[in-house]
């Protein structure tokens, strides 16, 4: 029976993905082109050359041997071959062609290429010495194949000149159009880049947010059926009503949590679109919970039945005039405060306070006495308070910053004192 490593071993190796063999391929056969119509065209300017160089010997205006000839065509194919070497060392190989040119004229063309190749880079003292070598080459050439004509030689000298002038522009226009070109891809991949991170900052305060959101509906409602539940728990002398009553406020609680769980991630859904299940209902998703203050009695009465008694010290105004998002906050705040209290200090008295004026901004004010540690009670044990999570002051912290606001939280003459300010708009 074969073993797991003879049948790895026999496995055929991974094929590479075929959209990045394609683009390899591409890019392969795009630099073989360049590099063919490159050679091309300096093969093709050198056949003019030497035809020219091979007119005037035919009419008698140069004097140049067959055997002069021979070694003008040799050298020319050892500079075609050369000039493929012009991008690991340009300066040398230009140098090379340009020396070249004093005995060959099939040279030019390749040492024409060299020479463009040189100026993208730009190197001015490397094209200063490249230009002083091929005016000297093409000096020497006029020396060893002279012409009948006196003249002949210094308009070559002069010619020489002009024309690398003119392959050094060339060359340095080459050079700045791919600078530019290379900017703008950098460009546009740093902006892509910057759009990534946009998006990933974007999800990672969505995420924060959510569970923000998660964290104030769910802290809530679980710290009212831990509390109900150690009751139960730990008071054995209960009547059978009060126990029937405190497990239904279990199983009530418990369902209400449920269902914001539900609505929470409904909003998680919603993120990505609809569902298949949506689609095929034609119902829209559920929409996250968005409690305000005209929710604050409700909270407020389901926090004294859970043992916290709650005194609320605010206007009527706060409840239908602040701002919605204003009021969401202050409600989550609120909110968490209640959840803390009965966390660190159960069956503690609390107090919320509203204050503030439009423009002036919103004070809210949550107190309730401290507890330094939990005596049992005659006959029977104390239920554990519910575990700290650290997190409740931390987010209030976050919302209340992001909402423009302050927070601020401690002890003070042995009460708990969570004070938060809000902006309010005129």
């Amino acid at each position: 029976m074969p073993t797991p490593d003879d049948v790895y071993r026999a496995a055929p190796p991974a094929e590479p993905d075929a959209a990045q063999h394609r683009t390899r391929t591409r890019a392969w056969v795009a630099r073989a082109w360049s590099e063919v119509w490159r050679l091309g065209a300096a093969f093709a300017f050198s056949v003019v050359v030497v035809g020219a160089v091979g007119w005037e010997a035919d009419t008698g205006q140069r004097q140049i041997t067959p055997d002069q000839l021979a070694l003008d065509l040799l050298v020319g194919l050892v500079a075609l071959g050369l000039v493929l070497l012009r991008r690991r060392a340009p300066t040398t190989i230009a140098l090379l062609l340009s020396a070249a040119t004093a005995v060959s004229t099939f040279a030019v063309g390749p040492t024409t290429l060299a020479v463009v190749s040189l100026s993208t880079r730009r190197g001015w003292w490397r094209i200063v010495l490249v230009g002083l070598v091929f005016s000297a080459a093409g000096w020497t050439y006029g020396q060893l194949y002279p012409s009948v004509d006196p003249m002949s030689t210094l308009v070559e000298l002069v010619g020489s000149v002009v024309v690398y002038a003119l392959l050094v522009w060339i060359g340095a226009y080459i050079g700045l159009r791919r600078e530019h070109l290379r900017s703008l891809h950098e460009r546009v991949a740093t902006a892509e880049r910057e759009q990534a991170s946009r998006v990933a900052e974007a999800r990672a305060n969505e995420r924060a947010r959510i569970a923000r959101e998660m964290h104030d509906v769910l802290a809530h409602r679980m710290s009212l059926v831990a509390m109900h539940a150690g009751a139960l728990a730990y008071r054995t002398d209960l009547p059978p009503e009060q126990v029937a009553e405190s497990a239904a406020l279990v199983r009530d609680s418990a369902h209400e949590a449920l269902g914001e769980l539900r609505e929470v991630l409904g909003v998680l859904r919603g993120l990505d679109g609809p569902s298949s299940d949506d689609e095929a209902t034609g119902q829209p998703a559920p929409e996250g919970p968005q409690p305000t203050l005209a929710d604050l009695p409700e909270l407020v009465r389901s926090a004294s039945e859970a043992g916290t008694a709650v005194r609320l010290a605010a206007d009527s105004v706060y409840l239908a005039s602040l701002p919605t998002a204003v009021s969401r906050t202050v409600y989550r705040i609120i909110q968490e405060a209640l959840t803390n209290v009965r966390k660190h200090a159960p069956e503690q008295p609390a107090t919320v306070e509203l204050r503030g004026a439009r423009g002036r901004g919103l004070w809210i004010t949550v107190t309730n006495p401290t507890v330094a540690e939990r005596l049992p009670v005659a006959g029977r044990d104390v239920a554990p308070a519910a575990p700290p999570s650290g997190l409740g002051l931390i987010g209030l912290s976050e919302r209340t910053d992001l909402a423009g606001g302050s927070l601020s939280a401690g002890e003070s003459d042995g009460r708990f004192v969570m004070q938060a300010w809000l902006p309010w708009d005129p």
